[in-house]
């Protein structure tokens, strides 16, 4: 595999980028390697500067449900960028667009547009202080939900890869609000509610985690938490980011039968553009200005070249419902083909996979909590990586990250990731 153009792009971005890249987990820190520059993805593969190829599943982490590029995303974005590319004011998709989000997803009553997830989930944390006066909330350890200042205490994905799981530039006053709980144990919850009552404002989860890995929280869980946030008038927000239209058409929310109060929702939306959103109940959502006096703004928020590509995305969602069975019957041929790799290795790692996300943790014990996730081999799956990398195969270069498979994944593709699965794990631990 030929890496030179890359190279030489990655020592030029480091005299002009903090690290090279914009965004941490790019830079393959963690996996001990250079990034590889991407130039062009088609399907379910992408093309990097040097010309070599990959079946990819990262799929721009997650929102790529159809694949790169695909014919129906792409003319819309063309059609709309003959009318404009931004206007600073309302527009008719905006209304579309939020009226098909509250059909798809029952919860959703109300919707308000934003420019990526972590705005989203900042806003929505503003909107439940503002309408319960209170100002901590409670959220798991090995769940990330963006990088406002007072989600980085614990937090998963970049900065639990990286060994910073409280970033400095966080302040002891936002740490303070920010009460951690352990992820699939209801005491930790109940422990923190009953030392601050009547304090605490929200309790935000990613319902199955994609960013200590996937880690699917429980249905007993997530049933008594949906109850204790009842009982104790504390705003549920579910941080489907990631899992929205990703792992079923109304999201985590409609496998587990539970309707959080606010929801925030990423790139899916947005057909792979820098979208985010939340909503949920119109009481709570009518607290946001100009309706109420929670300030909420964005220039770019609604803007006519995501709103096209989203339309377009959750359009087709609607109206191609078995996407979601032909998701699982791919991702399920790869899970069994991994673990029949495993039998033969006669090794016992663990492969958690919840729809078309998915991990595999180098730990011989179910993972099922930040605790479990973090006794996985990180070094070994360094190693693993880069040979997949080798063998033609692009996975997250991180450990506590999700594989995501597109409607575009072939057998053939499976089969060639299925193979490279065996030869590498048989490398690394030979």
């Amino acid at each position: 595999m030929n890496t030179f153009k890359s190279d030489n792009l990655f020592k030029e971005a480091l005299r002009y980028i903090p690290g090279g890249v914009n965004s941490p987990v790019r830079a393959f820190k963690s996996v001990g390697s250079s990034p590889l520059f991407i130039t062009k993805g088609i399907g379910s593969k992408i093309i990097d500067v040097d010309g070599n190829e990959f079946v990819d599943y990262i799929g721009s982490w997650g929102p790529h449900l159809f694949g790169h590029n695909p014919p129906f995303i792409k003319k819309a974005i063309l059609d709309a960028i003959e009318n404009g590319t931004s206007f600073g004011a309302p527009t008719e998709l905006e209304v579309k667009i939020a009226k098909l989000i509250s059909e798809l997803v029952p919860s959703i009553e109300m919707v308000r547009m934003v420019n990526s997830g972590t705005e989203a989930t900042m806003s929505a944390i503003r909107t439940a202080r503002g309408y319960t006066g209170r100002e901590k909330f409670i959220k798991f350890e090995g769940c990330y939900h963006g990088h406002a200042d007072y989600f980085l205490i614990k937090a998963g994905s970049g900065a639990l890869t990286l060994g910073i799981p409280t970033s400095p530039g966080v302040t002891k006053g936002n740490a303070a609000d920010t009460l951690l709980a352990d992820y699939n144990n209801i005491d930790s919850v109940k422990k923190l509610i009953k030392q601050n009552k009547n304090e605490i404002a929200a309790v935000i989860i990613e319902p199955i985690a994609g960013n200590m890995g996937v880690v699917r929280a429980s249905d007993i869980f997530i049933k008594e938490l949906r109850q204790i946030c009842d009982q104790e008038k504390i705003v549920l927000i579910f941080d489907e980011v990631m899992t929205g239209f990703r792992v079923a058409q109304g999201g985590a929310q409609e496998l587990f039968g539970i309707k959080p109060d606010l929801t925030t929702f990423g790139k899916i939306i947005g057909g792979g553009l820098p979208v985010g959103a939340f909503g949920g109940k119109k009481e709570i959502m009518e607290m946001v200005a100009p309706s109420g006096p929670v300030y909420q703004a964005g220039t770019l928020s609604g803007n006519p070249l995501a709103m096209a590509a989203g339309y377009a995305a959750l359009s087709y969602i609607k109206n191609h419902s078995e996407i979601y069975t032909i998701l699982e019957e791919k991702s399920a041929y790869l899970e069994n083909g991994i673990k029949d790799n495993f039998k033969l290795l006669m090794k016992n790692y663990s492969l958690n996979r919840v729809g078309s996300m998915s991990t595999l943790f180098f730990v011989e014990e179910e993972v099922n909590s930040f605790k479990t996730a973090i006794k996985s081999d990180t070094v070994l799956y360094g190693k693993y990586f880069n040979e997949m990398l080798k063998r033609g195969i692009y996975l997250a270069p991180a450990q506590f990250e999700a594989a995501f498979i597109s409607t575009e994944h072939s057998k053939e593709d499976l089969d060639k990731t299925i193979k490279a699965n065996f030869e590498s794990l048989s490398f690394i631990n030979y």
